[in-house]
């Protein structure tokens, strides 16, 4: 199958990732909606592991890095996302996904200080902020986004782009390729889930019922459809989005190369928008939508900048939602959620 197919089914799914959580979230809590996400998506990818036989990574040094990464870029963003779209619509967690490469660039040059950040990504990270600002609307707080929703999902975001940096700078070097890492990320995540279990619950006790930190819960009577239809598409993001679209994005890495694949962040934007507004019925004012067009230009600009030695960030491409390059070098600062 030609290798743009993969692209295209890639855009959608990974795009379509926040329209499922929103549902999912009629039925379900956030915690419960990022678990069962999770164990469907290990599960697939214990089976893809061993019918194409990959070899995991070995060592103590290794996986406790991988513990790292498999919190930042699995666990805690898909916690966040969850929790923020009970507060936010789809299409605005779908947006500040966006916003990844400008914190990838940031991580880099708190994390990586040796490493070249270049003008035109300062000028990205810029016009990335801006972006945001544009999207809350801090001065009309009654207008824009649930101010604790869309802070989840842009920390959820972030977390991205340090997990990436965090790669690039304790993990370069030792991928076996293929889905080796980002299998053993997403493994990491379950052994996690009944710590997300246990913490969700005790937290929800201790929250005040009213006001702006009451934890917001599921919306669904719990009888017929309003039940199915919640656990199924749950199920779609476990199966599809978090365990097959790994085969996916590696079959485009093998045959268009990392860069092409890791573009793919851009029209991620576009489908979680047309998708909530369309099936969701949500809305999205002016300002979001400008807000949404800023922040892409500044990825566009980080993506586009290159440091003083070349291609600004040489290493290896792991799960973001769960991307994957199989050992081809590339720049986390290209890369989004």
């Amino acid at each position: 199958m030609p290798w743009q197919v993969w692209y295209l089914t890639l855009a959608v799914v990974w795009g379509s990732s926040y329209l499922l959580i929103k549902v999912g979230l009629e039925a379900l809590s956030g915690v419960q909606v990022t678990a069962l996400r999770i164990v469907l998506g290990a599960v697939v990818l214990l089976t893809l592991v061993a019918l194409t036989r990959t070899r995991l990574p070995r060592g103590r040094r290794t996986w406790g890095h991988l513990l790292v990464t498999g919190t930042l870029l699995c666990s805690l963003p898909w916690t966040l996302f969850a929790l923020g779209e009970q507060r936010v619509t789809s299409a605005v967690a779908g947006i500040a996904n966006a916003t990844t490469p400008v914190a990838a660039v940031v991580a880099t040059a708190l994390m990586l200080p040796g490493q070249p950040v270049g003008r035109r990504r300062q000028v990205g990270v810029a016009v990335g902020f801006l972006g945001v600002v544009l999207i809350a609307q801090p001065w009309s707080l009654d207008r824009g986004p649930d101010p604790v929703g869309l802070a989840m999902v842009l920390v959820a975001s972030a977390s991205y782009g340090i997990g990436w940096t965090y790669v690039r700078r304790f993990l370069h070097g030792v991928d076996p390729g293929g889905l080796s890492m980002p299998a053993a990320q997403v493994f990491v995540a379950l052994a996690q889930v009944p710590v997300l279990l246990v913490v969700d619950w005790w937290l929800r006790r201790g929250l005040p019922s009213e006001g702006p930190l009451a934890p917001a819960g599921p919306s669904a009577s719990g009888d017929g459809w309003s039940l199915w239809g919640p656990l199924l598409a749950v199920a779609a993001l476990g199966v599809v989005g978090t365990g097959l679209a790994q085969a996916m994005q590696y079959a485009v890495v093998r045959a268009a190369g990392p860069t092409v694949a890791t573009s793919v962040t851009y029209p991620i934007v576009v489908v979680s928008v047309v998708l909530g507004v369309v099936l969701l019925g949500e809305s999205v004012g002016p300002l979001v939508l400008l807000g949404a067009g800023v922040v892409l230009a500044g990825s566009l600009l980080v993506g586009s900048g290159r440091g003083a030695r070349g291609r600004a960030g040489r290493g290896p491409r792991v799960a973001g939602r769960e991307r994957h390059t199989s050992g081809v070098s590339v720049d986390p600062a290209k890369m989004g959620g």
